[in-house]
């Protein structure tokens, strides 16, 4: 993994990934993205990243970033100058702006940007589905306020038919229990797959997508 292939998964996890770490983690993790900034070697650049990395040590194993990671014990090309993403690297330590948010705050954050994704609402599905989309197998995610939204990526194209394999994937990540959880998975980088699982529908046989879904569940 390059250093800026670390930068991306963790702008991808970001709010989610803020939110597991307790205050000290989330004060070295910062620590550690302003000696990545500063370093002007290649040694100092790992330095800065074997930093980074013991603070995500903590982050349950069933989370995205410590899924990517695990396994890996260096970063590849990792370059001779300070050539990191600067761009990246001021995204992730914009967040520790003070004052620097709160558990509640950055969690709120990873449901917003999951909010986001396109979606139906319940008048838009089909009656069957609509009677009970839990047992039809949907992810359904409540804002308050807002009501109920159904990720568009759960059905097939120009239509209100749930994706046979959504509905399997998502028992299996028990997206009745954890709708956020599930989203995240869907919608997060995943390196087992080389993308993103919503975007690869139709792409990757359904089979990869189910056995992606299976390895996280029986890494709990």
């Amino acid at each position: 993994m390059t250093p800026d292939a670390f930068l991306s998964l963790l702008r991808t996890h970001w709010p989610m990934t803020l939110a597991a770490l307790d205050g000290d983690r989330r004060a070295r993790l910062r620590d550690g993205l302003n000696d990545l900034a500063a370093a002007g070697d290649r040694k100092a650049v790992e330095r800065a990243l074997r930093t980074l990395r013991l603070q995500l040590r903590s982050l349950p194993p069933d989370h995205p970033v410590a899924r990517e990671l695990s396994g890996t014990v260096r970063y590849a090309d990792a370059p001779p100058a300070p050539t990191v993403d600067r761009a990246l690297l001021g995204e992730l330590l914009d967040v520790f702006a003070d004052p620097p948010p709160g558990p509640a705050e950055l969690l709120r954050a990873a449901h917003e940007r999951l909010w986001r994704t396109p979606a139906l609402g319940p008048a838009e599905l089909a009656p069957e589905t609509a009677d009970d989309p839990a047992a039809a197998g949907l992810i359904r995610l409540t804002h308050p306020g807002s009501g109920d939204r159904y990720p568009r990526f759960q059905f097939a194209a120009g239509t209100t038919e749930p994706l046979p394999v959504v509905r399997r994937i998502n028992h299996i990540l028990m997206a009745d229990k954890d709708p956020w959880g599930a989203a995240d998975w869907w919608l997060g980088g995943n390196g087992r797959l080389a993308g993103i699982p919503a975007e690869l529908l139709g792409e990757v046989p359904d089979e990869d997508l189910a056995r992606a879904a299976l390895e996280l569940v029986a890494g709990c």
